[in-house]
């Protein structure tokens, strides 16, 4: 199972068998479940607010036999604290979002395992592909009554205009580096172009040059179908797609020609989809409440030819040499000698006043 209920300021959707399975809403019992959930994940994605005070993000607070309060800050000078007190035991953390970088929009992850009395609070900004980690010992399970009860909009929570979504998991969530293109992408390969999902490691695909290269993984992921993870259409005949596309807005496109030459003197640029919604070949995509993204990992972070376009495939960096860090993505599990390095990005990356330059010359 995974993603078990999603909440916005619109909507509220909960399935315990999961919501990619029973997406049409919630089950009986939901709310009385005493269970304990030994293994989950809380994310939260929000806008920073502009405050020289403290402002709750998330408080929820309930009484009882089993009392539960939880709240999430943002502090002046760029912190954020989180505070979880389950009758009487308290989690107090605080991790600086300013080390992340300056940015409009964050997601926080607080995981649990209690049976390995292991856990982890997570910060990533939205247009990164990186996570600050925060350790969090022996941290106690939560009721399934109380840990939807958090995401669930009622009288004993309160959610900032800030929030974008809250989102719970009945596993560990993966943080870091994601996959951004949907499963039926296709893509360019020696014998003609195929679904990303029908690719296996050691097929080869080529790249924009001509280049045959060997998939090293293919990787996929499902999240929350809002916030930063809401896909992007891309229209075709714009950025030379042969046929439209959904892609996360994460998901980079390769730029060149004579308009990125003159404009900011390289062959290439990478142009995130988020920054070309509004423009002609650009717009927000119908979503379900989630949505399974897939990408490949490749030797030399090549780019690949999606449907006519090039586009980034999965960036890594030095990873590997992170132990923690690439235990908590979605390559865990895998051998970390066998993974390759990514130095800097192939191309530099546009900003999103650029893009829209870039975007707005295109389609003149």
């Amino acid at each position: 199972m995974t993603w078990i209920a999603i909440s916005d300021h619109d909507s509220f959707q909960c399935s315990p068998g999961g919501l990619g399975a029973n997406p049409a809403g919630e089950g009986p019992g939901d709310s009385s479940d005493d269970t304990l959930m030994t293994v989950g994940s809380l994310v939260i994605e929000t806008r920073l607010p502009v405050s020289r005070r403290p402002r709750h993000l998330v408080y929820y607070s309930s009484g009882g036999a089993w009392p539960l309060h939880l709240s999430l800050q943002s502090v002046p000078g760029g912190g954020l604290i989180l505070i979880l007190d389950q009758g009487g035991e308290v989690l107090h953390r605080t991790i600086n979002h300013s080390d992340v970088g300056r940015t409009d929009v964050l997601r926080i992850t607080y995981s649990w395992d209690a049976r390995r009395r292991w856990g982890q609070l997570a910060l990533e900004r939205a247009d990164l592909d990186q996570a600050l980690l925060v350790p969090v010992m022996a941290p106690r399970p939560l009721r399934v009554c109380d840990a939807l009860a958090l995401v669930r909009p009622g009288a004993d929570r309160y959610v900032a205009p800030d929030v974008l979504y809250m989102a719970l998991s009945d596993r560990i969530e993966p943080v870091g580096p994601m996959p951004s293109l949907m499963p039926d992408t296709p893509i360019a390969t020696p014998t003609g172009y195929r679904a990303i999902s029908d690719l296996r490691r050691g097929d080869t695909v080529l790249t924009p040059n001509g280049e045959t290269v060997p998939v090293l993984h293919v990787l996929s992921r499902q999240v929350p179908a809002r916030g930063s993870f809401r896909p992007v259409r891309m229209r075709a005949p714009y950025f030379g797609l042969q046929q439209d596309i959904t892609i996360a807005p994460s998901q980079r496109l390769v730029l060149s020609g004579s308009e990125v030459e003159y404009l900011f003197g390289q062959e290439s640029v990478l142009v995130p989809a988020r920054h070309l919604i509004g423009s002609r070949g650009a717009v927000p995509a119908q979503a379900g409440t989630v949505v399974t993204y897939w990408q490949l990992l490749l030797p030399r972070h090549e780019a690949l030819i999606a449907a006519g376009t090039v586009t980034e495939s999965l960036f890594i960096g030095r990873l590997r040499r992170k132990k923690t860090e690439l235990g908590a993505s979605v390559l865990a599990g895998l051998d970390r000698t066998g993974l390759p390095e990514h130095g800097r990005s192939i191309h530099p990356v546009l900003q999103a006043f650029e893009a829209v330059i870039l975007a707005e010359k295109r389609a003149a």
